[in-house]
């Protein structure tokens, strides 16, 4: 890779012709593609979906756990012109039908158990299902094959249905350029290479988990597929596959620092990184004692504008909770509330330009007018914006800092109140593992804070240590009003915790 990052997109197919060493693309169960057999498959299946759907354009989904379909289609779709929907293997029926219908899918390939749990209703008109295994065997005998496409970079590519955690999924609308140009951002910054094993653990569906694909195979290097049932199976797979590159959130990032690591899966990893939340210092402290000699990136991301910061793994000790910079072709700015550039340590909206940035909501222009709004007249790149909804601060030294997000805010008694910062401090304690903090209605002070955790496995006494424990660090009015202690915490299909669920449970 060279010193700076390629800024020309490319069609996001053309990927597929990136690695040019012997290193291994694809290892899978039970098969392993080398660079040469993913471009022979991409060109088959592109060939393959274009002789099934012709129409520019249509909506391809899958629903299927990871492996080479899963894998594949992102690519072979954008060569054959169509737009792949990836659907979340660990979404029911209801979900996945609201998905179809809401993107007007031509066809489904999924696995077959996953097929038969749909209703006659709930394909589209003029959609057709496809199970896995017919599908191979349709393209293992289908005689074309096709080249790498040319097309427009701003085409779309895929859309990418949130988890639904804050209401009904939104369609997030990528180009060929918002994914080319977000595996050479990530492939640059993290310093991959041809010799890199990504295991890649998180959703394909999820734009951190298809970007574990797209940014590895730009750097030439193998991608490992897991889907795991339990944290052991992540490490056994790192032992087993040498795996250099983890990725991960922070639900799954506590798991698997409760549990013991072999040398073998820990020696060849080179760096972490993590999104879909904030690291805390404790479990940076934790990675750290584990991973002494790899790199931790922590980052920050949306889908609607895929990845926006990260930090240098240099600054993660001294700066441990910040978000950190932008990463290239992001262009990150803190604007406050009355519109103009916040100042260093003032309160503000982050605001992702750039070409990053996605084409907003699939059939969905309300929702989009909201979330993408024209650039401030400040930014260097112009045009849409993504106005994040996150409440951040940039420091003197220019590192960002995430507050909270605007409709998170706990507002009780007059007072205005960042659960992150509750939820940090309940952490901090070494107490609970994991935290979330949320306001509950109240007649007296409008919303009381309540706050639900999961404690230590190694804690003692952590129920009645730790109102005592956060008497000591947070002001009164932060102070929890009731602790509700789980033995655990809900995530939803991407692996982040699910607020909502929480919320819904305690009455919130």
């Amino acid at each position: 890779m060279s010193n700076a990052p390629d800024p020309m997109p490319k069609p996001l197919d053309h990927l597929a012709e990136c690695g040019k060493g012997g290193a291994p693309a694809l290892v899978l169960r039970t098969d392993t593609l080398s660079f040469d057999d993913l471009r022979s498959r991409v060109a088959t299946m592109a060939s393959w979906l274009q002789s099934q759907v012709p129409q520019g354009g249509a909506r391809i989904a899958s629903w299927a756990a990871k492996g080479e379909l899963t894998c594949i289609l992102p690519l072979a779709c954008a060569r054959a012109g169509l737009v792949h929907v990836p659907i979340n293997p660990l979404l029911k029926r209801a979900q996945a039908a609201h998905i179809l219908a809401d993107c007007g899918a031509r066809m489904l390939l999924g696995t077959a158990a996953r097929l038969k749990s749909l209703d006659g209703g709930d394909l589209p008109t003029g959609c057709v299902a496809k199970d896995e295994a017919a599908v191979w065997a349709a393209v293992d005998t289908h005689a074309g094959i096709l080249g790498p496409s040319s097309a427009d970079p701003d085409d779309l590519a895929a859309i990418l249905y949130t988890s639904g955690s804050t209401g009904r999924p939104k369609g997030v609308m990528l180009s060929h350029a918002n994914m080319w140009l977000g595996a050479v951002s990530v492939a640059h910054y993290l310093r991959m290479a041809a010799d890199d094993v990504t295991l890649a653990v998180l959703p394909l569906s999820f734009d951190y988990g298809q970007n574990q694909l797209l940014s590895t195979w730009y750097a030439g290097g193998s991608v490992a597929p897991l889907d795991y049932l339990m944290p052991r199976d992540v490490v056994k797979a790192c032992a087993k596959h040498g795996v250099t590159t983890l990725a991960a959130v922070p639900p799954l990032w506590v798991q698997l620092t409760e549990i013991e690591w072999s040398h073998e899966a820990v020696a060849p990893m080179r760096r972490m990184t993590n999104s879909g939340g904030a690291l805390t210092v404790d479990l940076v402290h934790d990675l750290r004692g584990i991973f002494p000699d790899a790199a931790l990136f922590p980052m920050y991301g949306l889908t609607e504008a895929f990845r926006s910061t990260y930090l240098d793994p240099e600054l993660v000790d001294a700066h441990p909770t910040s978000m950190g910079t932008a990463i290239p072709f992001a262009e990150i700015l803190v604007i406050n509330d009355a519109g103009d550039i916040a100042a260093a340590d003032e309160e503000g909206e982050l605001v992702h330009c750039g070409p990053l940035v996605a084409q907003g909501y699939w059939n969905d222009p309300e929702r989009t007018a909201v979330r993408f709004k024209p650039a401030p007249p400040s930014s260097h790149y112009g045009g849409m914006a993504v106005w994040s909804g996150d409440r951040v601060k940039r420091g003197e030294d220019g590192l960002l800092y995430f507050v909270g997000r605007r409709d998170a805010m706990i507002k009780s008694a007059g007072n205005r109140i960042s659960p992150q910062e509750i939820e940090d401090a309940a952490i901090a304690t070494g107490l609970v593992a994991e935290a979330v903090a949320l306001g509950v209605a109240d007649e007296r002070l409008g919303h009381a804070v309540h706050l639900v955790v999961r404690a230590s496995y190694d804690a003692l006494d952590p129920q009645g240590a730790l109102p005592k424990a956060l008497a000591k660090e947070l002001p009164n009015f932060m102070l929890p009003q009731q602790i509700h202690w789980r033995e655990s915490l809900p995530v939803n299909p991407n692996g982040k915790l699910d607020r909502t669920a929480i919320a819904q449970e305690i009455g919130a």
